[in-house]
């Protein structure tokens, strides 16, 4: 096929020099907001007399604080400015992850919970443009997924790496050293990374005007859709709050289904923290072979609205029976497996759809828009579960209400448009 013939003759070195970067550098992100999960099963609830209600919402206010800077980092990454916004963002966020270390009462928790969120707000619709400028639409499914990757690599080593810390060193030292390992990023992140291809110096003559040809053909065609050209006009199209309302409710599975893991498996197994650190790595294992697999298939397709929708619907089974066979011990560790598989798999897909509705100079900023409406779903998420734990003494409620929701998101991905079913499939010509 002709398209792909063309890829086969076309340098591959931007996989190798941008991918890897941004992957280390936003799994240390991943780790510094998720390790929260093990020291609260591991001691900290029991240090700062923390409710499973007060639980929910420590981790949740990383949300609140995460809404603040995604258009302006969505938007300062568009105007060409990615990589300062997002070594300030590192330094920052590496700091609040550090001192949550020396917390003595639950409004220190949640000031450091809300700054931390705040720093990396803008990080993820920056990092999102980063990757567009260097990934055409043919291959932005696959990337996309490599680069959401550092989430479910991010929890496979946060289970152990912090379980192991918190047996041997006690739950403050997971964020002394985890905090202190992210502020060393800028090392790697500053010499490595290069905004567009136009500025690299490393990047072959053929491989710039491959994808320097291929950023004008996509916007081109974008422009002939009419789509909107300014933020009040994006404000008003059906699409953006379709995706922001999309991404709300899966937020709300995943983020409750990466807060509570720990204390499921714990509940569930009866098993000590070493152990539960590294049950809850396998689920992350799982999601990695998803990511990969469902960005292949979508690429290959061409269908962005199919495989955005589908791993979502089977998240929302897999955590569902999970909760049904919790007298199966294993079976039902088995469906959380499962649902690692699905959890973030359609993330990949998902995050493709925005440059393809919406013209370059407010793409960066509508991911923005969808990221900051999206994860407020993150807030009400883990706080909902905690809620339902503290009336109820039960988890499964809590179970009960994520799958709904992801069965809600699952629905909403039926109203994308059309055009979405068919984006960069091939031509059958050689």
């Amino acid at each position: 096929m002709a398209t792909m013939q063309v890829l086969r003759v076309i340098p591959q070195q931007r996989w190798w020099r941008i991918l890897p970067v941004t992957i280390v550098v936003y799994l240390f992100s991943f780790m510094d907001r998720a390790n929260i999960g093990l020291a609260m099963a591991g001691g900290m609830n029991e240090s700062l007399h923390i409710t499973a209600a007060m639980a929910g919402l420590a981790a949740g206010v990383l949300y609140i604080g995460y809404i603040f800077f995604q258009i302006p980092g969505g938007h300062i990454a568009a105007k060409g400015h990615a990589k300062v916004f997002i070594t300030v963002a590192i330094l920052v966020w590496g700091a609040a992850a550090t001192c949550t270390g020396f917390v003595t009462a639950q409004w220190h928790l949640l000031l450091l919970r809300f700054i931390l969120g705040l720093a990396e707000g803008g990080t993820w619709p920056a990092m999102l443009v980063l990757i567009a400028n260097w990934f055409p639409n043919e291959e932005r499914g696959r990337a996309n997924s490599f680069f959401i990757m550092s989430n479910s690599i991010a929890f496979a080593i946060t289970g152990p790496l912090s379980g192991w810390i918190i047996t041997f060193l006690g739950w403050r030292s997971v964020f002394f050293i985890e905090g202190a390992m992210t502020m060393a990023l800028v090392v790697l992140w500053w010499p490595l990374i290069e905004e567009k291809p136009e500025q690299a110096k490393w990047l072959s003559e053929a491989e710039r005007d491959y994808l320097v040809g291929k950023t004008k053909e996509e916007q081109s065609k974008v422009q002939k859709t009419g789509a909107p050209v300014s933020y009040g006009a994006i404000l008003k199209d059906p699409n953006i709050w379709k995706l922001s309302l999309l991404y709300f409710f899966a937020q709300m599975g995943n983020i409750g289904f990466i807060m509570w893991l720990p204390t499921i498996i714990k509940v569930l197994t009866k098993s000590g923290m070493a152990k539960v650190g590294v049950l809850s790595s396998l689920p992350y294992l799982a999601s990695v072979v998803g990511l990969y697999a469902v960005g292949y298939f979508s690429d290959r397709s061409g269908n962005r609205k199919l495989y955005t929708g589908l791993p979502i619907l089977g998240f929302a089974l897999c955590f569902f029976l999970s909760a049904q066979t919790r007298s199966m011990i294993w079976v039902s560790f088995a469906f959380l497996t499962c649902c690692g598989f699905f959890q973030v798999s359609y993330q990949g897909v998902f995050w493709s759809i925005p440059p393809l509705l919406f013209p370059k100079n407010i793409a960066g900023g509508a991911r923005g828009i969808i990221n900051a409406l999206g994860n407020i779903g993150g807030l009400v998420g883990p706080w909902a579960v905690g809620w339902i734990i503290t009336v109820s003494h039960k988890t499964n409620g809590g179970i009960y209400v994520l799958s709904f929701s992801l069965l809600v998101a699952f629905l909403i991905s039926f109203t994308l448009p059309a055009s979405l079913n068919n984006t960069t499939r091939p031509s059958s010509t050689s």
